[in-house]
């Protein structure tokens, strides 16, 4: 028997190996073991402009956004102070001045 992974995406053991990297005939799904390692331990948060974010930066917000729950709107050039990135379908949590606790996605923010 193989000791071959199964594949990350579908799960199938029928996975074999061409060179460097692995291949699952079922989903045609193809993976590097080293590579697949490295993407599950460290995320990449990017900006609008792909620019790398970090814990701490200071971002502006480049397009009008409503706020959930509230009639009011968060306004093109805001600046958030102090972002926290964080691992969700919104990648910031932060506090705004006049709004209070908010979460963004980062594809609305471009670093300052």
């Amino acid at each position: 028997m193989s000791n071959l992974p199964n594949c990350p995406k579908c799960n199938s053991e029928y996975t074999y190996e061409d060179g460097g990297l692995f291949i699952c005939p079922e989903c045609a799904y193809e993976w590097n073991l080293a590579s697949e390692a490295q993407n599950e331990d460290e995320r990449v948060y990017k900006d609008s402009n792909g620019n790398v974010l970090q814990d701490g930066d200071t971002v502006t917000v480049i397009k009008d956004l409503k706020v959930k729950g509230s009639s009011s709107v968060l306004k093109v050039g805001t600046k958030v102070k102090n972002i926290r990135l964080v691992d969700a379908d919104h990648d910031i949590d932060c506090k705004i001045d006049g709004f209070g606790a908010m979460k963004l996605k980062s594809e609305f923010v471009k670093k300052v």
